[in-house]
């Protein structure tokens, strides 16, 4: 058994601001606190009142992590011989437009002089494609630098999906392992039948099936859901969209102005605090979920969607890990093929014995792979293992 742990954790965002490492930060450190350790957590200085979790100091850094910032963090960082330092690590999470040189070289300093640390690699660079713009290209080159000093810090590296490995190990000896860590749900499942049938009043058009969508709605996932949308409601009348999340309503708002006559086939929830959030995944009858990179372990939109039972519709690209093919648990269609993913949901939509066999396997796939108690063992696990 594992004795208790001090945690210095170190995290480019926390609640209450958003973002899906903040949630995830959260969901880590009060993990850890729960299995008896104590975490303290650095992250930078926001007006909003923090979250109070048992075991868990929040220390804010005024000017996040500039010069003034990393001063302050070698001040308040007392480390113990056996406390831990875990950085959940994404480039542009640091500020300075993704490109904060000065906290990895300050990493790599710490961990000369303290001990190595455990970097958990959300991502590893930017990434470009042929037709970006030179400050893209420029941005990816720095990060690509910001991530060869992170990796040199760490005496354990952790990545959400196995992609970043191929990335990493270029940066750092063969012999040291990099252990595929995939994220976990952010969103507790609110089991109370009675609030899950009050929601799905709320949001259920008399006689269609509900169909949601969880995330932020960012531009190229935007551009696939327009297609996808489009194509489901022209197909299949009796369908209706559930837009859940934080952008959705402005994502509702260009569509039906683009598409008036289907406005009264379309919700959006806006942002919700999490227990509402819940209650609306639980509502919808199958969940589409494309991702552009195609579905990983790195999705928390995704996590969510398996953790609630959802039937759900996906795609498989160039991220996709096989555990999704084999596991079974998802409709899976080529991420650029909007026809096909479409298709896949109407008939989804209209077999309820195939959602009800896609959401027991989701949930046997999400406890067995990436429920939060898998990565609690794997942070608390001997440093030597």
């Amino acid at each position: 058994m594992t004795p208790p742990i001090r945690w210095h954790l170190i995290t480019g965002e926390y609640p209450p601001q958003p973002g899906g490492v903040s949630d995830y930060s959260r969901v880590v450190a009060r993990g850890l606190a729960a299995a008896g350790d104590t975490v303290h957590v650095y992250t930078p200085a926001v007006a909003q009142v923090d979250p109070c979790d048992k075991c868990v100091t929040i220390h804010r850094l005024a000017g996040g992590f500039g010069r003034r910032g990393l001063a302050r963090l070698s001040r308040l960082i007392d480390r113990r011989a056996d406390d831990r330092l875990l950085v959940q690590y994404v480039p542009h999470a640091f500020g300075f437009k993704a490109m904060n040189v000065p906290f990895c070289l300050w990493l790599h300093a710490h961990a000369r002089k303290n001990g190595g640390v455990t970097v958990m690699f959300h991502e590893v660079q930017l990434g470009v494609l042929p037709g970006d713009p030179m400050r893209y290209r420029v941005i990816d080159a720095v990060t690509r630098v910001m991530a060869m000093f992170a990796a040199r810090s760490a005496s354990r590296v952790f990545v959400s999906t196995p992609v970043w490995e191929s990335h990493l190990r270029r940066y750092i000896p063969g012999n040291r392992p990099i252990v595929w860590m995939p994220v976990p749900s952010t969103i507790a499942v609110i089991s109370d039948r009675a609030r899950v049938d009050a929601a799905r009043r709320r949001w259920e058009h008399t006689g269609r099936a509900v169909i949601g969508h969880f995330g932020t709605y960012t531009p190229a996932i935007a551009v696939m859901l327009r297609a996808i949308i489009s194509r489901v409601l022209a197909t299949d009348s009796s369908a209706g969209i559930l837009l859940i999340g934080a952008n959705s309503s402005a994502f509702r708002d260009a569509f039906v102005s683009e598409n008036p006559t289907l406005a009264a086939r379309i919700s959006a929830t806006g942002m919700l605090p999490d227990d509402e959030l819940s209650l609306a995944i639980s509502s919808c009858d199958l969940m589409m979920q494309p991702y552009p990179d195609g579905v990983s372990s790195r999705r928390t939109t995704m996590m969510a969607a398996l953790d609630h039972a959802r039937a759900i519709v996906t795609t498989a690209g160039a991220f996709t890990e096989p555990l999704w093919k084999q596991s079974g648990a998802t409709a899976m269609v080529p991420a650029e093929d909007s026809a096909a993913f479409a298709d896949a949901v109407i008939e989804l939509s209209a077999d309820t014995g195939r959602r009800s066999r896609y959401g027991a396997a989701a949930k046997d796939l999400y406890l067995s792979r990436f429920d939060v108690r898998h990565t609690i063992e794997a942070l608390r696990a001997p440093a030597c293992a």
